[in-house]
């Protein structure tokens, strides 16, 4: 009931829900549950729901037709079978590897030593964490770069997931579906991350692919940061990352008590940033926008143009 309601904190694992009680409580009430405001906040805590306090900002200014398109979501996600793979996409914070401070605590007979300053001079390398989570399957799946994060290498990540994991939980599959921010890689305004979608995904592997995109300013409602991307960072909440290999090891050994469990693999590729894709490479796609908000929704299909 509230999985298309519910955001998260991905660094310090805290839900909190876009409804309120009395809401909530209307809602239960029509499918044949009664219970109040009260027994409803009551139940939200006991589901490690968090109370939020108001905070003096200015807000940035929002979607015009956000609402629509939560509901545009929720309505995808209710029409797809079990045999139809939806993920929830996203890039993690870039993360300093060496002796660096990570919020946090851990119980240990005394602190770590770490850098006073995060430098990035002082930096070994510089990681980039790209994740997929499975909706279906309660599954993780991180790409982990030393580049660039680039439309490239979002699209490498999520062709990568296929390889390895998609296709064969999902061997009867011709679609798949992705939740993904507006901005960043894989937002609405690259042009690469369509161009590649088509070609590497689409093109190869012969997938029907449909992204749904979450109105600016609403990332904190895509499920892969608070179902992945948080526990993640709890597991290694305190911990220098110390290596690459600290960094994957922590990862890899996420677990949550409702099954989820993570893959994790480092991605060698360097990826250059400002790659342009002209007006003719884009009018050579397979691409078909959703009204009544085509740039955040639309579908790429195979197709094999002539220079492939």
């Amino acid at each position: 009931m509230l999985e298309n309601d519910t955001a998260g904190d991905p660094i310090q694992g805290h839900r909190w829900c876009r409804r309120s009680t009395a809401n909530l409580s209307q809602a239960l009430s029509e499918r044949g549950f009664e219970a109040c405001p009260r027994s409803v906040a009551r139940l939200l805590h006991s589901q490690k729901f968090s109370l939020r306090v108001n905070h003096k900002l200015l807000a940035p200014k929002t979607h015009p037709r956000r609402d629509e398109q939560f509901q545009r979501i929720a309505d995808v996600r209710s029409r797809l079978s079990p045999s139809t793979p939806i993920v929830s996409v996203d890039s993690k914070k870039k993360e300093l590897v060496g002796r660096f401070k990570n919020p946090g605590s851990t119980w240990k007979l005394e602190a770590e030593a770490v850098f006073d300053h995060d430098f990035p001079s002082w930096a070994s390398d510089k990681a980039v964490p790209y994740g997929i989570y499975d909706l279906l399957a309660n599954t993780g799946w991180i790409g982990l770069g030393l580049s660039s994060d680039t439309p490239a290498f979002a699209v490498d990540c999520l062709e990568a997931w296929w390889v390895a994991e998609g296709r064969l939980r999902y061997p009867d599959a011709s679609e798949l579906t992705v939740l993904a921010d507006s901005g960043g890689s894989n937002g609405i305004s690259p042009r690469a991350w369509k161009y590649l979608l088509q070609h590497k995904l689409c093109n190869r592997h012969g997938l029907t692919v449909t992204v749904a995109h979450y109105p600016s300013g609403c990332s904190k409602f895509n499920p892969i940061e608070h179902r992945l991307f948080s526990e993640i960072s709890k597991n290694w909440a305190g911990v220098p990352l110390e290596s690459v290999e600290t960094i994957v090891n922590y990862i890899s050994t996420t677990t949550t008590k409702t099954g989820l469990t993570v893959r994790a693999e480092v991605i060698l590729n360097e990826y250059v940033v400002g790659i342009k894709i002209d007006d003719d490479k884009m009018a050579a796609l397979s691409l078909t926008r959703h009204e009544p908000l085509p740039r955040l929704n639309y579908t790429i299909s195979p197709n094999m143009p002539k220079n492939e």
